[in-house]
């Protein structure tokens, strides 16, 4: 199934979505893999402790979001995609990122475990037909189904690059 078929779009999680080109959600996943989204490795590494601003995370920090964020979504989408209708909670990313071993890690580390987490998303989502995928649930507050919860995985990793295209890399 395509991102123009999620209806309804959730609003919040859309900023995410909408970053995804309108394809299927399979090519999706072997278009926007981990590699491909974070390809300068090297750049991202030289970047250290580097902030843009006090109070901001970490390039290590933002790629332990991400995985995080990951796994969140994806499990989201387990629930709703096997009719559990159960609200769901949303999560406080602050007090997620403050718990980590970010800080210790290198991106290659990151990178690895980035990319376990993406196979065992891809295997999920593969093992979901058109009506598992249109179920909808409740996270956050937002009515979402597990189509519109897999382009968020998709699409929030690209909203992070573009942050730091844009404010970590002219720091180097």
């Amino acid at each position: 199934m395509k991102r123009s078929e999620i209806v309804p779009m959730p609003a919040f999680f859309d900023r995410y979505i909408n970053l995804v080109d309108d394809i299927g959600l399979a090519e999706g996943f072997e278009k926007y893999t981990p590699d491909q989204i974070y390809s300068d490795t090297s750049r991202l590494a030289a970047l250290g402790d580097s902030i843009y601003e006090a109070g901001k995370w970490t390039i290590r920090d933002i790629l332990q979001h991400v995985i995080d964020n990951e796994r969140i979504m994806a499990y989201r989408a387990l629930r709703f995609s096997r009719n559990d209708a159960t609200p769901l909670a949303g999560y406080d990313e602050a007090i997620l990122a403050a718990h980590t071993l970010a800080a210790h890690r290198t991106i290659d580390d990151l990178m690895e475990e980035f990319r376990e987490v993406r196979r065992s998303t891809i295997t999920l989502f593969r093992n979901m037909d058109d009506v598992m995928l249109t179920r909808l649930g409740t996270a956050n507050q937002a009515e979402i189904s597990p189509l519109a919860l897999g382009f968020v995985i998709l699409g929030h990793p690209l909203h992070h690059m573009q942050v730091i295209r844009d404010r970590y890399f002219p720091l180097l």
